[in-house]
């Protein structure tokens, strides 16, 4: 099970922004948001949304490979799993922990997982293989963004349908808008990824901020600062790239879509795609794996 954890917060201030301009565009505004308020017995606003810390690193590695396997569960549960494609890796620090190769997502375990140098040899003592796309992959991402230490992609029905657009998704309901301004699309798929260029060009695709990619005609790959974050995004665009199909689908009908405004749109990214909101649309997924699996997959 998960080593104890810590969490420091702030109260949350209890009124709401009235002008989203105002909000200067790198402070985390995820503490004012009516979304992430509570009111506790004393009648005082609590904050909900908190990313545990620890005590020693050794803690938070184990804390982010049990999410790791647990994430790779709920991708299977909901049908991501696509024969051995697909990967997830934290970086420690300067080292990777990735999926074994050809390995079902449905029974990955923490005992699976595979430690790998950024050269990708190999070390931890195990039986399994790696996968190489996804080493390179995620190895140039780290490199380019040191504020990114998790990365996600897998080959999902919906974002790989959307893909072949080539285009973002539009801000078309309140889920879409936790990618304002924080989504990309790379063009320039290379094919199957063994070269380390093609990495580099998806950490420039991605620039000095986003963490969110549409890769043409291949899928979808979202980033984080923990396991939680980036599999909560990857979760939520495969199921915004599923609305905005059905969206066009209805478009070509004759209905006319409309969109949210870029105000309510950037406000509505504030208060709830920021880092630690995202860490808590992981975890009620998460502790169901838990009660479902039993743990096991903790082991």
């Amino acid at each position: 099970m998960s080593p104890s954890a810590t969490s420091t917060s702030t109260p949350a201030e209890a009124t709401v922004r009235d002008k989203v301009s105002t909000l200067p565009q790198d402070e985390d505004t995820s503490n004012k948001s009516a979304l992430n308020t509570d009111i506790s017995t004393d009648s005082k606003p609590v904050r909900l949304h908190n990313i545990p810390t620890f005590e020693s690193k050794k803690d938070e590695l184990q804390w982010q490979k049990e999410h790791m396997a647990g994430a790779f569960r709920i991708f299977g549960k909901l049908g991501f799993a696509d024969g051995a494609s697909g990967h997830i890796n934290p970086i420690d620090p300067s080292t990777f922990w990735i999926n074994p190769y050809a390995v079902h997502f449905s029974t990955i375990t923490v005992s699976d997982l595979v430690h790998v140098s950024e050269n990708g040899e190999r070390l931890s003592s195990t039986p399994h293989q790696v996968n190489a796309a996804g080493f390179v992959i995620h190895a140039e991402v780290h490199k380019a963004r040191p504020d990114i230490n998790v990365a996600c992609h897998m080959h999902s029905p919906y974002g790989r349908a959307w893909s072949s657009f080539g285009k973002p998704i539009e801000m078309l309901n309140q889920d879409s808008c936790m990618f304002y301004d924080d989504l990309a699309v790379y063009e320039g798929f290379g094919g199957i990824v063994l070269a380390r260029e093609e990495g580099r060009n998806i950490a420039r695709a991605l620039g000095p901020y986003k963490k969110n990619l549409i890769m043409q005609n291949h899928g979808i790959l979202t980033a984080g600062g923990t396991v939680g974050e980036a599999a909560a995004f990857f979760i939520a665009l495969e199921r915004a790239c599923q609305a905005q199909l059905l969206a066009e689908a209805a478009a070509a009908n004759g209905l006319r879509k409309r969109f949210v405004g870029e105000e309510a749109a950037r406000y509505t990214k504030e208060g709830s795609g920021r880092p630690a909101c995202m860490y808590m649309q992981f975890m009620p997924e998460y502790n169901l794996m838990i009660k479902e699996s039993g743990g096991e997959f903790l082991q």
